[in-house]
Order: structure tokens, then sequence, then C-alpha cells
């Protein structure tokens, strides 16, 4: 009989059967003599139920509580309700307990049952633990984190508390170590109730065994009998994987009863284990290592241990939990062991050698030797319990894994890079949770998703609830498929949360189980994550965080994940190809297969976890943006800085910023000001880019005067093609470089330093031999002038100095508006000052037989430049006349190797717009001309806002129209020469290049008007013209469309009764009289047209069937010059274009023609002669024609030449008919010669 400490008498009875009934009194007497005592003993043995009663009975509880304390919260609950049953007690009254969530302690407890945990909690607000008048830490021998940091803690508290009695729990492992860290405390040892086991070591395998195979071949033989009498039999695997392959062996033994246990499995598959009611035969455990001591098998006779387990063990190196499989300690495997022994005597079969045994650890390292340790050092800060290499722990960690611990809580922002503890480490330090954990709950209040966070990281804190059985795998995914997000495992967690919350308000309890196991969720994981949830949103409101009471509708992803990352800012990673991704610190893993991402590959991730198992597995993660990260921690970023550059907008300079969070790029080519994180390279950059190089956006006024100065001598050593005359830049830096201040290094800086210092302006101006390396000479400017001057045109010249660029050499500027007009051969003379030097070079290039006649070269050169003067004549033929006579040498054009010269030695023409943008460029004026002859038509028609131009004209409505119009493009004023363009239903006014040019087209214009202006006489004209059965048989044997034909007689016969070839009206007055006066003559001038048709068209039927009977092979000599000469003279507008006195001689022509074509088989050797001589004379009209639209037009000596032609082709077939005027080969030459002559003074 005792008494309670409130006075009330209490019975205490002691189970007899408990091996620690029986020590109670010695029990007793070691607490009462010392302040510490440590009893050993093996599950079963009573020292959980009784030590509280022992404690009790000696006194002990009237100064204060007897605490009692559990690794588990179930523990604390089931083992406080059976003291109290034994004492015969309500739970709550002498017998009370506290866990999360659940406080069952009044005035009247005595013993109070605890978690660890709530013990650690305690000891923040009461530091002396003054509650307290005897402690029990039971199951000391797991070594958890919250057992050795309380044993750590309580060592420096027992000399502050003489009062305090602690008592320690232990299974028999490693004892001696807690009465040495207690000062030699002493031992008392219970016995479990155990029978001897018999142990054999097994260590032949056949080498074609596998694990699987030699497991159930032990089975069977146990089976069988081999190892004494048959019992069931637990057998100790790694790990769940290892489990599901051995129970599939094990399976094709239909009498064997299957039982998995692991931590994983669901409630009701762990409970058959320990229902021996429901055996199926011989019953087979496979079981992980929480069966050595956390979970008591019944019924096991047999051990089979391969002797390795799942460690896990935190790398500090790499940051990874890691999973590795070991050979477990001598203690582990004696637990295991033990577990055979308990009901009869049992056999343990180890699958190693005895030697092997022997040579093992003696224990398991504690959990603080390889874990992250994050938790401890915050807390030890919290309590300001100093430095954790000080610390009485019983195994002192490694102080890598320290240090580990405060980079880790300095990731989170929980401590200072020195180590101390800042306010988020004191908001950390109350909840009750990892403090990766708890940073993410800090983080979600900013982010406004306290609520969803709050769900996600009370899940974390669990085991997953999602049960996967193993025969029920496809169902059970199935099942789970609903709650995936299509971008992160996190936010599956929300949508189990959302599922779970509205069926519990919805059905009964039982129901809900139900509907658990249905769904494959685990009930009691379930109610432990509502607990957990519970409890952090409590810890939450204390600390004035207020979250919602239920998740919001609307998806906040970006602010959730904001959150997670500040908890889990070392786990993000990168992905790389296929399934490979790069993590923090260089890492390399996988997305985990069961993740709803592994299939996806998201280019960055977040992971709740990183483990090693098989291989490197990132588990539970959620697509992210890098950018996220930026904002978590600013303080791991590490800053890369490269490319600083002078920005004239801003006028600072700029450098591209790269952001690295352990190694991995989360931001690149982000611009930052490179001012102020490197002053000194700044201002040298102000300088050499802002003021030498001229990049400052506006410029001072010592920087314009400066500017001009350096522009003046870069442009002249452009013009003489030397780079010795402006001094180096080093030199300008080194000026600028004495007189700024070192302070700086932006356009700000500058301003404000000129505007204080009012001589500064002054002081920084450069004079001009101060730029001077050395003297550029005298007549540079006449060398090397700005502009090219050519009759009216002024053409700008620049010079440029860069070998092998497109613009090196001089360039000359033209707007498109004057490319047509610009001189042909003049850009090949150059400038004075380069021409020389092309000349000497077009010599050099000569053939050698050639070359030596004309050395020296320069002598030569500048003897034949005294005697030129640049014309726009081809350089090549004046230079090699000039030189044949001082040289005494035959040079041909094709002799000058133009290829074999340096690009500069050609202009280089720069086409510019009407606002002087460059069009192209290039060095083939004619290809330029050729290309953008359209654009400079559009251009004189268009570009000019004031220009006469205008489009759809049927009626001369306008003012008189001027014979010259001038404005500017580009900056340059330009000539243009107004008329009327005919556009078949309407006419335009359009601005053209050339005079002639713009006659030509005035001419049928103005004949497109006239026919608009008599639309009855074209319409007479049409229908009487060429008419009737005899000219429908000549029109198709000389294969002449009428309508092609009669529109061109029409023409033709407005052009001479207006006589349009002999004067052009610009007035509308002139117009009118004009029509007029050639109203009348229309139809007599197409009556005589015709008649000149009647009388050519049967000749030239006759040509073209004699030409399709002959044999085109045979006589190719000849018969194409003559199908030629009959197209060129039934061309389209032959009738409009042809002067009435050459139409007229159509019929001899035709007639020679045909002569020549009925003589041939006679005549075909000298015909060939003739055809190479007509030839030779017609290419250069053929191809002057190719190139200048309405040359015959234009050019009466091509004209003439042409008809010419045409009267030596008689003189040659057919001297019987007769020519118009004396011809021969000689004179066609003269002829052409003035052809040439007005070629060259009308380029276009």
């Amino acid at each position: 009989m005792t008494n309670s400490p409130a006075g009330a008498p209490i019975t205490i009875h002691y189970p007899e059967e408990l091996p620690v009934s029986a020590r109670r009194d010695e029990i007793a007497r070691a607490i009462a003599e010392h302040q510490v005592v440590i009893v050993a003993g093996e599950t079963g043995s009573g020292k959980t139920t009784q030590l509280p009663k022992i404690c009790l009975q000696a006194g002990r509880g009237s100064a204060g509580l007897i605490g009692h304390t559990q690794p588990r919260r179930l523990a604390a609950r089931t083992v406080a309700q059976r003291i109290a049953q034994e004492l015969g007690g309500e739970l709550g009254g002498l017998v009370g307990y506290q866990v999360r969530f659940t406080d069952r302690v009044s005035e009247d407890t005595a013993i109070k049952l605890m978690t660890d945990g709530i013990l650690l909690a305690e000891m923040q607000r009461d530091r002396l633990l003054k509650r307290y008048d005897t402690l029990i830490i039971d199951e000391a021998h797991e070594r958890s984190l919250n057992i050795d940091f309380l044993l750590g803690y309580l060592k420096r508290l027992l000399p502050r508390r003489p009062d305090l009695k602690l008592i320690i729990t232990s299974a028999t492992i490693d004892v001696q170590s807690f009465s040495r860290h207690f000062d030699d405390a002493p031992i008392i040892e219970v016995s479990g109730r155990t029978f001897p086991v018999e142990t054999h070591y097994l260590e032949n395998t056949p080498e074609d065994e596998s694990s699987a195979e030699r497991i159930s071949r032990l089975v069977a033989d146990i089976d069988a009998g081999d190892y004494g009498k048959r019992g069931d039999v637990l057998v100790f695997l790694p790990g769940e994987r290892d489990i599901r392959e051995v129970a599939k062996q094990l399976r094709q033994d239909t009498e064997l009863d299957i039982l998995p246990l692991y931590a994983r499995l669901s409630q009701a598959e762990q409970n058959r284990v320990f229902d021996l009611s429901k055996r199926r035969g011989l019953r087979v455990v496979l079981a992980t290592n929480v069966a050595e001591t956390s979970i008591t098998v019944p019924g096991i006779r047999y051990v089979i241990d391969p002797g390795e387990a799942r460690i896990s063990r935190y790398s500090y190196r790499t940051k990874v939990q890691r999973l590795p499989i070991e050979p477990i300690s001598q203690a582990s495997a004696n637990q295991r062991q033990g577990r055979c022994g308990r009901v009869e005597s049992g056999v343990c079969l180890r699958l190693y050698s005895e030697q092997d045994f022997q040579g093992r650890p003696e224990f398991t390292d504690p959990e603080i030797l390889r874990t992250n340790l994050a938790s401890v050092v915050l807390q030890m800060l919290t309590l300001g319990l100093g430095k954790v290499d000080a610390f009485p722990f019983i195994d002192p960690p490694d102080p890598r894994m320290v240090r580990d611990g405060y980079k880790l809580l300095q990731e989170l922002g929980a401590v200072t890079a020195e180590g101390q503890l800042t306010a988020v480490g004191r908001q950390l330090a109350r909840l009750p949770i990892d403090p990766r954990l708890g940073r993410m709950v800090l983080a979600a209040a900013t982010h406004h998703c306290l609520a969803e966070v709050l769900v996600i990281a009370s899940a974390l804190a669990i085991q997953d609830p999602r049960e996967r059985p193993a025969d029920q795998r496809s169902q059970s995914d199935q099942s789970h498929a609903r709650f995936k997000h299509e971008k992160s495992d996190f936010m599956a967690w929300l949508n189990l949360w959302r599922y779970y919350e509205e069926q519990r308000q919805a059905l009964s309890q039982n129901q809900l189980r139900k509907l658990c196991k249905r769904e494959f969720l685990s009930f009691q994981r379930m109610r432990e994550w509502r607990d957990i949830h519970m409890q952090l949103t409590i810890a939450c409101r204390q600390q004035k965080l207020r979250p919602a009471t239920q998740l919001p509708e609307e998806e906040n992803y970006e602010g959730v994940h904001r959150a997670l990352l500040a908890g889990l800012l070392g786990n993000i990673a990168q992905h790389q190809e296929d399934r490979e991704y790069l993590g923090a610190r260089n890492r390399k893993m996988q997305i985990f297969p069961g993740s709803s991402q592994a299939r996806k590959k998201p280019k960055w991730l977040v992971a709740a976890e990183i483990v090693e198992t098989s291989r490197v597995f990132a588990r539970t993660v959620g697509t992210i943006d890098p950018q996220w990260v930026i904002d978590v921690n600013p303080g791991l970023l590490k800053h890369h800085y490269y490319q600083p550059r002078w920005q004239s907008r801003s006028g600072r300079v700029m450098a591209w910023e790269r952001l690295t969070l352990y190694g991995l790029t989360v931001s690149d080519k982000r611009s930052v000001h490179y001012g102020p994180i490197n002053p000194a390279e700044a201002r040298e950059l102000l300088i050499r880019e802002g003021l030498v190089a001229g990049k400052y956006r506006q410029h001072p006024g010592f920087l314009k005067h400066n500017q001009r100065l350096v522009r003046e001598l870069e442009e002249l050593e452009s013009r003489v093609r030397r780079r010795d005359i402006l001094v180096d830049e080093e030199v300008l830096f080194s000026f600028y470089d004495e007189r700024l201040p070192a302070d700086c290094y932006t356009a700000n800086h500058l301003r404000a330093w000129l505007k204080k210092h009012s001589q500064a302006d002054g002081e920084l101006r450069l004079q001009r031999e101060m730029l001077l390396a050395r003297d550029p000479g005298a007549h540079w400017e006449e060398q090397f002038p700005d502009q090219l001057q050519w009759h009216d045109l002024q053409l700008r010249l620049s010079y440029q100095f860069e070998p092998g660029r497109e613009t090196d050499g001089v360039s000359v500027t033209v707007p498109v508006a004057l490319l047509n007009r610009v001189p042909r051969y003049l850009f090949d003379w150059l400038v004075p000052g380069l021409l020389r030097e092309k000349c000497i070079a077009l010599v050099k290039a000569l053939p050698k037989d050639k070359r030596k006649k004309l050395v020296p070269v320069p002598n030569y050169v500048d003897r034949a430049l005294a005697e030129l003067a640049p014309c726009d004549k081809d350089l090549r033929v004046e230079l090699a006349r000039v030189l044949g006579k001082l040289g005494g040498v035959s040079l041909t054009v094709d002799d000058w190797r133009m290829d074999k010269l340096d690009d500069y030695y050609r202009m280089n023409i720069r086409v510019v717009d009407g606002e002087g943008r460059l069009l192209e460029q290039s060095r083939d004026l004619q290809r330029l001309i050729e290309q953008y002859r359209s654009d400079t038509r559009q251009s004189l028609s268009s570009d000019e806002r004031e220009s006469p131009a205008r489009a759809g004209i049927t009626r001369w409505d306008f003012d008189a129209l001027p014979r010259e119009w001038r404005f500017r493009q580009a900056g340059i004023e330009i000539l243009s020469f107004p008329a009327l363009v005919d556009h078949r239903d309407t006419v335009a006014i359009e601005l053209c290049d050339y005079p002639e040019a713009a006659r030509q087209a005035h001419r049928l214009g103005v004949l497109r008007l006239l026919r608009l202006h008599s639309a009855q006489s074209v319409k007479y004209l049409r229908k009487q013209m060429l008419r009737g059965n005899e000219f429908n048989l000549m029109l198709a044997g000389a294969a002449v469309e009428r309508t092609v034909l009669v529109d061109d007689l029409v023409d033709a016969a407005f052009v001479r009764a207006m006589q349009l070839d002999a004067e052009l009206p610009y007035t509308e007055e002139a117009f009118q009289q004009l029509l007029q006066r050639g109203k009348g003559a229309i139809v007599t001038e197409a009556n005589d047209i015709e008649n000149v048709l009647q009388a050519s068209l049967p000749v030239a039927a006759r040509i073209r069937q004699l030409l399709a009977s002959m044999d085109s092979k045979k006589w190719q000599g000849s018969l194409p010059d003559m199908a030629q000469q009959l197209a060129a003279l039934l061309r389209p507008g032959c009738l409009r274009d042809t002067p009435a006195s050459w139409l007229a001689q159509y019929p001899r022509y035709l007639k020679a023609l045909l002569n020549r074509l009925e003589r041939l088989p006679g005549q075909y050797a000298k015909d060939l002669k003739y055809t190479d001589m007509l030839s030779a004379l017609a290419t250069p009209l053929a191809t002057a024609q190719t190139e200048r639209e309405g040359l015959l037009r234009a050019c009466p000596a091509a004209q003439t030449f042409r008809w010419m032609l045409e009267e030596f082709r008689v003189s040659l077939f057919a001297q019987n008919l007769g020519t118009r005027q004396a011809v021969s080969e000689k004179r066609l030459r003269q002829q052409w010669s003035e052809v040439e002559t007005w070629l060259q003074a009308n380029p276009g």
C-alpha cells in the first residue's frame, strides 16, 4: 500500500510472471541510492509498465511528475492505459499521457506518459524541467535523434537538479555506453522470458543459386524437419523488393502461409502477422528490420538471417539520404536471433560465416551519426545550449555532419553565415515539424497559400497513406490515379485531401474505414495526417499566422511551389537528357518511376526528397520555373558577371549576370548595372567605350569637339589608306584617365562632375596636334575629294580602309532616282589618289610578254596619266590606247585582268532611297541599274509630294507638263523629266531620268491619249482595216495575228496623221491643235499603210513557207539569220515605229530575203560568208537594243544604221532590186562609230 501525490492510498500489484517484478526491490534501492539508473531487458520483461509503479511506490512523483517517454504516440497511449488499469484508476487521473493534439494530464496525475518530442518541446518553456522529479527514458537502445539529444541535455541538467531521478531503459544493446555517459551509472539487467536458441552459420552457397532460391530451399528444409521440430519462420530481408521476390518464389508451395511485414504495409495486412488463429499451414513471415525490436512477431521458432539491412545514411557530401544495403551489426544479429526464443527453443540460420559475424561492428550506428543534424542544431540554438561539438552526446557526431546541419539551416534562412539564430529560425523552432517542412509553412504565408502548404507539409511528415498491396497493384494505382496532378506530385496531396475531407464529413467513421480500405488508403495514416495538420495549424495560429479553414477553389500553383522551394532549395534539378537530371551540387538523378512526372520529364523540378537506393531518385516532384528560385534565399546564390559593356542608352556599364545555386544555373544573361560591382573596370569601360569609342549618347561639349577631330583624322586615314596618322586609342584613354575622378563610372557621375567643376570641360578638350601620330602631307583633299562632280551631278564620296570588308576603298552614294543617270565609265577612274595605284596594278597583271615592254611600270603609268583625264570612257580602252603608243605594245580590253585587282580598286556604289537608307551596295554598276530600273522610275514618280506625277488620265485635264522637274533625294538635287506614259486604258504622268527616255515615253503616252480622244476613229479603223479573205490568207501565211497588226496600224496612222515624230505637245492647247489638225488624215494614212502590207504580206507568207520546208540542219549556217530578219521586220510595233520612208521599202526588203532563200542551195558557201559579215555588224546593235529600250527612236544614228543593214542585205543578196543609198561594210562601221559616240554621251 502507498499513497498517491494527492494523499489517496493506492494498492500496487506487480504481475509475478514479469521478470522485472522479481527485481523491483533492487531497482527501488538503486533509484534511491543513485541519480541515474539503467534498466536493461528484452521485450516482454515488463520494464516499460512496471518501472513507473516501482518509482511511485518508492515515493517518486510527490515533488513532481514521473515523466515516462516513448518513441511513438501509440505506445504512449497504450502504455498509459495499461498502467492505469493495473493501478485501478481512470486514464487522466493518477496516470495520464500527452501526445500531439491530446493532453490527458490532470492535477491528480503522478505518472505522465509522453513522446520524447513532447519532452523536447517542454524544454523550450521549462529549461530545468521543474515539473518532474523523475524521468524514465524508455527504448533508449533505438538511439533516435530525440533520445540522444534528451540524454545529452539531461547529462548537463542533472548536476543542476540533484533532486531529479533518471531511469534509462533499453534492450540489451550497448547498455554500457549509457552507463559511461552518466558517470558509470548502475545497470540492472532484467532477463526476458527466453528459451535456448541454436545458431547455424550457413556460408556456402551454390554459385548459380539466387538469394530467393536459397531462402526457399531453407524453408523447405525446415518444413521437412531437417533442423528439428517444424515451426513458424521469420525471414529478415533488406527491403520490399526483396520481400516480393522471395514471396514469389515461396508461393510456388501452396502449403505455406506467406506473410510480408514492412512499414508501408497496410494495417490489415500487418494484423495478419499477429493473428495466429487464421494460419493456413506453415507460416513464413518475410520482414524488414522493423521486426528486430519495434514489433514482436508471435509464435516464431525459426529465424533466417541473411545478415543485411537497408540502413538510412545521410551523405554530407552529396546531401542525399542514402539507403544502402549493408551488413548488420552483431547487436542487430543478436536481436534477430532473439526473435525465435520467446515461446520455445528456437533455431537461427545465419547465411554468413561465424568469422564474418565476429568481424562485424558490435553495434549499429545511432541515428545521430547517419542523418542530417539541422533539427538538432536548431534545437540547441533555440535552447542556448552552445556549440554542438561541446554538447555531451553519447556519440558525438562528425564535425562535418554538424557543419552540414548549419549549412541546411543557413539555406532555410534559420541561421546567419556566422551561425546566429535568425527570426525565421526562432519561428521554425516553434513548429513541431522538420525544419525544411516548417520553412515551407512560413514561406506559404508570404505567398498566400498557407492552407495548401499546411496540407502538403503535414503529408510529407508522415508515411504515404496510399497503399499498394503486392497482389492488387494495378487496382490501387488505378484508384489513386484520380488524385494525380498534371505538373506536380505535391498538388496531388491537395487533391487527395479534398476528396478525403468531403468523404469524412459525409460518412460515419465505420463507413470511412470501409471507404479507405476500398480506395487503398490507410485509415490510420490518414488520421495521422489530419492530426499533424491540426497541430501545425495550431502552431501557426500561435505565431499569428491565420490559415484558411478550407482549401481555396482556385489553384495557386506558383505560390505553392515558391513556398515549397523555401524548404527544398537543395532539392532542385534540371533535365539533361533522356531520364537524367542534374541536381544541386552536381548530383545526377532520375525521377522516381512512381511519380506522375516520370514520363513528362519537366525541364526543372523540385523534389521532396532525394534518396539513393538502386540509384539516386528524386521522389515527390513538382515542375518549377527556375526564376522562382532566385527570391527564396538570395544570399545562397552565386553571382557571376561576364561581358561588361558600355550601354549608351542608360549611360552605364552593364554586364550579363549568371546566377547559380549549388552549381545549377537558375538565371543567365540578366542585364545588371556593373558599376557598383566593379567601379574600376566600369570606369575604364566608360572611358574606352563611352568616350574614346564615342558611344556616349548625349555628347558633352568636350566629347563633341574631340570626336569631330578624331573623325576627321580617321576619315583622312581611310582616304589615304594608312593607319599611322591618328594616335593609338591608348593615348586617348590615358588622356581621359588622367583627368577623370576615380568614382566617375556612369554618365550621371560624369555629368555631375562637369557641372560641379566648370573648368573641366575645357581641360578635357583635345588639340589636333595631340591626335597626330605623323604629318599626313599636303594636297590630300585634292587627291581624295568629298564629292564626285559630273556635269550637273554631285555625288557624295566616302572612304573606308578595311581590307577584305565589303565597303573597303572609296564608295559613291547614288540615290535610286539617279541610278540610271550616272556615267557608266567614270567610276572606273576612282579618285586621283587611287588612280595611279590602280593603273600600276593593272599593268602588273598584264601577260608577261606585254608587261615587260612597259618596265619600269610606275614610269610608264605616270607618262600615260599625263595624257589622260578622268572621263566617262572605259579606262581600259583609254589606258591601252596611250600605253600602246608609249610602249609600242598592242593592248586590247581583254588583256586587262580586272579579276586580279583588289576590290578597293573598283568603286563601291551605294544605292539609297529617298530617305538616305541603304538599299544595296555593289561594285557592279550595270547590275544595279538593271535591278533597280523599275525602282528608279517609281522613285522618280512618287518620292516628291509636289511632283506633277499622277495616274488614271483619260483626258488632257491638267496643267502644262514641265519639261524638267527638280527635287531633292538623300540630300542630292535630282533633275527629272516628266512624260505621259501609256498604260493601255489610261495614261499617267511619270518622271523619267533622261530627257530622251522621257521623249520616247511621252510619244507613246500622247499617242494613247490621242486614241482615247478619238474613240470613233479607232473603232472605225479596227472594223475596216485588213478585212476580206485575201487578207485572211495573207495573215495566216505570214503567221501574224490580225488584232495585233490592226492595232499597230492604227498607232502608225495616228503617228503619221498627227505628225508625232515632228513635235510632241506639252500643253493642253498644243494637244488640241494636234488633234484637230490631224483628225482628217487618219483614214488616209491608214489606207497607205494597208497598201504596203498588201504588197508585203504575200512575200512574207512565201518566205515562211520556204523556211518551214527546208532542212534546218543542212542549212543551219544561214536559215536562223533569215528567220531573225523576218521576225525583226514584222515585230510588234513595226508599223508605228518605222518611219514612213523606210516602211515603204518593206516589199523590197522581203523580196530580197525571198530571193536569198530561193538561191541558197546554189550559193550556200557564199551565203555563209555574208552571214558571218552581217552577224559581226548586227550584233553590237542587238546588244545595245537589249540594254537600251527604245534605242532606235532615241538615237537617229542607230535608226540609220539599222536600215543601212537592210539595204546592205539587198546589195548582197538581190542587187537587181537596187538600194536607196550607197552602202558597204566600211560605211556601216563608220555609222556604228557615231552610234557608239551617242551611247557614251547618253548613258541610261
